[in-house]
């Protein structure tokens, strides 16, 4: 039978300026017990433990809407005792970097971390090392970690510049005939550098002319608005289609291109409402649809199998560490159908002037 290192724990999470108080938690022997294999993790540990969740940032819907609920739920099916302490960094390093180093303080089991700026997390990692204290990266990878899971990001990438492709062949338009633009990620965010990479690989194999590229700080769409803007003022041709990282960089591509009255073909990523309804519209050609349950499902397991001291099992390896990746699909007017559910629901995407569009793709 397992012993945490203490009876009674706290676990104290900072703000960026501001101590927030701490929140009493108990501790107590752990009973191995069996795990899901078919999930991706290990054997999961019984008994109490606490798990710190440690997301990056609120502006992407996903984060609450999704992954922190998810993981909530798959924890507790892995073991009914296990607690999740939650803290979300709001874009703000300094701010996680505190929330991390207050879990390793106060003696957590586990913390799963996506970090916000994956280059600065390696000395609070140190601290959790010298702790004992496993730490799973979730969605972005950074070296030091206990186990990763995310989608394959590059692939991704190579999927949203065939989507780009496939847009401008759905309208007749040669790719090699007029300038490409690519509005990229956080240069922080690891993940951006990936979908960056197979982007640029697959639209270079086409012979597609990449005029400009933009990498957009803190996925901030209105940073991604204003270098359109600009390039739009300046560039001797107007491009024929603009590569967006995710949904949100493409609604302020779409503002701009709006405003100048030029349409090219927009792409982007996470089949965010916003970005399903301007599909629907006819304003962005695709997105990338990327099923947050079982990503939070690996981690879940694999947290809760680390904090009862056993090893998560893993379906392969990226960079020599345990990884579980999760299958994106493109996503366009005519597929928006087929990923309505229990992560996209018809009600939020089918308001007001998308009804009769919905209605038209199919969309109940």
């Amino acid at each position: 039978m397992r012993h945490n290192l203490q009876s009674r724990k706290k676990f104290a999470v900072l703000g960026a300026s501001v101590a927030i108080g701490a929140l009493a938690l108990s501790g107590c022997g752990s009973q191995k017990g069996q795990g899901n294999e078919e999930s991706g993790g290990g054997s999961a540990g019984d008994g109490e433990v606490t798990i710190a969740l440690l997301l990056p940032e609120s502006k992407t819907t996903r984060y609450e809407s999704l992954d922190k609920p998810n993981f909530e739920k798959y924890v507790k099916e892995a073991n009914p005792d296990a607690k999740v302490e939650y803290r979300n960094a709001n874009q703000d390093a300094t701010q996680q970097q505190q929330q991390f180093e207050a879990a390793v303080t106060e003696g957590v089991d586990a913390i799963v971390l996506d970090p916000v700026d994956a280059s600065a997390v390696s000395s609070a990692l140190s601290k959790a090392e010298a702790k004992k204290i496993p730490v799973v990266a979730y969605d972005r990878f950074f070296e030091g970690a206990t186990y990763y899971t995310s989608f394959d990001n590059k692939k991704i990438g190579n999927l949203q510049g065939q989507a780009v492709l496939d847009g401008l062949k759905a309208e007749d338009k040669d790719p090699k005939s007029g300038p490409v633009w690519m509005v990229n990620g956080d240069p922080k965010d690891p993940n951006a550098a990936d979908f960056k990479a197979g982007a640029e690989e697959t639209l270079k194999k086409a012979g597609v002319d990449i005029a400009g590229s933009h990498d957009t700080l803190d996925w901030n769409p209105d940073d991604a608005r204003q270098w359109v803007e600009g390039q739009l003022q300046s560039a001797d041709k107007e491009p024929i289609a603009i590569y967006s990282a995710n949904d949100g960089t493409a609604g302020g591509v779409l503002a701009a291109t709006k405003k100048a009255k030029v349409k090219p073909v927009v792409t982007g990523q996470d089949a965010e409402v916003d970005g399903l309804q301007n599909i629907l519209r006819g304003d962005q050609y695709a997105t990338i649809y990327k099923s947050i349950p079982p990503q939070a499902e690996f981690a879940a397991k694999a947290a809760v199998a680390l904090a009862g001291g056993e090893e998560p099992k893993a379906g392969t390896t990226y960079k020599d560490t345990p990884t579980d990746f999760v299958e994106a699909k493109v996503v366009t007017k005519d597929t928006v159908k087929d990923i309505v559910g229990d992560q996209i629901k018809a009600e939020d995407i089918c308001t007001k002037d998308v009804k009769k569009l919905c209605e038209d793709a199919g969309v109940k």
